[in-house]
């Protein structure tokens, strides 16, 4: 009778110890993904300050002329950042699910390695 109180204490401590290695990778992606983010939002909002910046000081219509092409420019170079970063957040994303998915895994392998008796 007292093997069943001891099995389940020990379930108990290994889905503990499952769900807070869990919860850490999670915890540790969303950081790395707001971080990607934020650095994607600096550099965007640093290139667009100085497109307005040049733009402020052009005084002449033919230098407003001259910088459309570089406002073009300078949007089409931040979608570019926004997409990488998106792409990265992404594959973080996929890599935490891979490694959830081996979390759950591991329990099974070791119940199934018990199981199998080893032969010669």
């Amino acid at each position: 009778m007292s093997a069943q109180p001891n099995d389940f204490s020990r379930y108990t401590q290994q889905f503990a110890a499952a769900a807070n290695r869990a919860n850490r990778l999670t915890l540790e992606t969303a950081e790395s993904v707001f971080g990607v983010q934020l650095r994607t939002l600096e550099r965007n909002t640093n290139a667009t300050a100085g497109f307005f910046g040049e733009l402020t000081q052009a005084g002449a219509q033919l230098d407003l002329q001259a910088l459309l092409p570089k406002g073009l420019q300078v949007a089409r170079d931040n979608f570019e950042r926004l997409s990488t970063a998106s792409q990265e957040a992404i594959g973080l994303s996929l890599k935490t699910g891979e490694a959830l998915g081996e979390l759950v895994r591991q329990p099974f392998v070791a119940a199934k390695a018990q199981a199998t008796p080893k032969t010669r």
